[in-house]
């Protein structure tokens, strides 16, 4: 089974930075999702997509990935780029 490890990035809804550093651990899904024809609803029958865990560091999440015999992906491309300028360079 394949699982995602990722770095959580800062939240657009707030100007803090509490969580952002942590690292994610979520499953790949193994299963479509279908469409219920009852209620019209999406749905599958994955339950391990619901699983979000989150770690302190990279190699606390590889540690468990070992551990529970999956095999990661690791995606390190949040990387945060701050344009620096003075508040005169909006009148030039």
């Amino acid at each position: 089974m394949t699982a995602r490890i990722i770095q959580r990035g800062k939240s657009a809804m707030q100007s803090g930075r509490a969580g952002a550093g942590d690292w994610l651990l979520e499953f790949a899904p193994s299963d479509r999702k279908g469409h219920d024809p009852l209620t019209g609803w999406i749905s599958s029958d994955d339950t391990s997509a619901q699983v979000r865990l989150t770690f302190p560091t990279l190699d606390a999440a590889r540690a468990y990935a070992a551990r529970a015999g999956l095999t990661p992906d690791i995606r390190t491309d949040n990387t945060r780029s701050l344009k620096l300028q003075a508040y005169a360079d909006n009148f030039r």
